[in-house]
C-alpha cells in the first residue's frame, strides 16, 4: 500500500512486479530494491551457489511494495534477502530484530532468518572493512594510527565512518561533502550512536592545509566532475588531501557504470593505492551469504566470485 500523500503533494506510485518463479529450487532469497537492473548482486551469489552445488538462487525483486516483500519472505524455503535502494531504512520497522552494526548504522542492506524471525543486518561496514584488509599489504605503514575520510553523506558514509573507527581503528575520520546539512545529519547520527565524537568536518582546502593527511580513505559520491562552487569547495579538499607526503589506499564505492572514476584517477595519480569499489561488493555479498548459508568465508568460493566480478567489469569498459 502507498504511503499517504501529505495535502498539496503527488501520491507516490507503487511499484510492484509478478512474483518470481521459485518452482525449480531448493532454497531462494531476494534482491529487493529499485532500480537494480545494474546490480551484480544476483551473478554473484549464483557463483556462490552453483559452486557450493546448492540449487539456490537470489532472484531480482524490483519494486517498493515493502508489504508484497513481506509476504513473499514468509515461503519455508525463503532463506532472506538483500535489501538496497530505497528500501534500507524503510525496511527496518518491518523486521523483529536488527543486529548491533546494523542498529548503529541506521540502515539494513541483508535479512535472514533465525528461529522463524526476520533479523536485518549491515554487512556493507564488512565490505569497507575488508577491502582494506584483504588488499592493503600493510596497514600498519598504511593506515594504523592515521586518520580516516568519507568523501561524500547519507548512508554510505555512516557505514564508512563505522568501519573506520570500529574496525580499522581511525580515532579521527574526516567527512568531505558538498552539503554541509549532510555532513552534520551522519556527525549527529554517529554521535547519538557512540561512534562519532572523532568526526571533524573538513570544508575548505584551507583548512585541510592544516591537517594531518588520512591514511584510509573511502569514496561514496556519484562519479561526477564538480560543477557547483561547494562540489568544487568539496573536490579541492580532496585533491590537498591526497597530495599529502603520506600515501595511504582509498576505496572507491562507486563503479556503476564504472569503478574508474575521477577521485580515482587523481588519487593514483597522487601515489595512493586504489582499491575499486567491487572489492566492497564482494565482500559485503561473502558475508551476506555466511548468515544465508551458515558457512564460514574459507568455505566459500572467493576466488571464483572474483574472476566472475572482474570479467563483468571487463564488460563495463567494453
Amino acid at each position: 500500500m502507498a504511503a499517504a500523500a501529505a495535502p498539496g503533494e503527488q501520491e507516490p506510485t507503487l511499484i510492484t512486479c509478478p512474483d518470481p518463479p521459485i518452482e525449480h529450487l531448493d532454497k531462494h532469497g531476494y534482491l529487493f530494491g529499485h532500480p537494480i537492473a545494474h546490480s551484480l548482486s544476483p551473478i554473484f551469489h549464483k557463483t556462490i551457489y552453483d559452486n557450493l552445488g546448492l540449487r539456490w538462487s537470489q532472484l531480482p525483486l524490483p519494486s517498493t511494495d515493502i508489504k508484497h516483500f513481506m509476504e513473499l519472505l514468509q515461503h519455508p524455503n525463503c532463506f532472506g534477502s538483500a535489501v538496497t535502494m530505497p528500501h534500507k531504512v524503510a525496511i527496518l520497522p518491518y523486521l523483529d530484530s536488527i543486529t548491533p552494526e546494523g542498529r548503529a548504522v541506521g540502515a539494513c542492506n541483508t535479512v535472514f532468518r533465525r528461529d522463524g524471525l526476520f533479523i536485518g543486518t549491515n554487512t556493507d561496514t564488512i565490505g569497507v572493512r575488508e577491502s582494506f584488509l584483504q588488499n592493503v599489504t600493510s596497514p600498519a605503514q598504511c593506515f594504523e594510527g592515521r586518520p580516516g575520510m568519507v568523501i561524500g553523506g547519507g548512508g554510505a558514509a555512516r557505514s564508512a565512518v563505522y568501519a573506520l573507527v570500529k574496525f580499522l581503528g581511525c580515532g579521527k575520520v574526516y567527512l568531505v561533502n558538498r552539503d554541509a546539512g549532510e555532513v552534520r545529519g551522519v556527525m549527529e547520527w554517529c554521535r547519538t550512536q557512540g561512534y562519532g565524537d572523532g568526526l571533524v568536518h573538513v570544508a575548505s582546502k584551507e583548512e585541510a592545509e592544516e591537517l594531518e593527511g588520512p591514511g584510509a580513505v573511502v569514496a561514496c559520491v556519484p562519479n561526477f566532475p564538480p560543477v557547483t562552487p561547494e562540489e568544487r569547495d568539496a573536490r579541492a579538499v580532496v585533491e590537498v588531501m591526497l597530495g599529502k607526503k603520506h600515501k595511504g589506499a582509498i576505496l572507491e564505492m562507486c563503479y556503476h557504470p564504472t569503478p574508474w572514476t575521477e577521485i580515482a584517477a587523481l588519487a593514483e595519480k597522487a601515489g595512493w593505492q586504489v582499491i575499486l569499489g567491487t572489492e566492497a561488493v564482494i565482500y559485503q555479498g561473502l558475508e551476506q551469504d555466511k548468515y544465508w548459508t551458515g558457512k564460514e568465508l574459507e568455505e566459500l568460493p572467493v576466488k571464483e566470485v572474483k574472476e566472475v566480478i572482474a570479467n563483468e567489469l571487463l564488460k563495463s569498459k567494453l
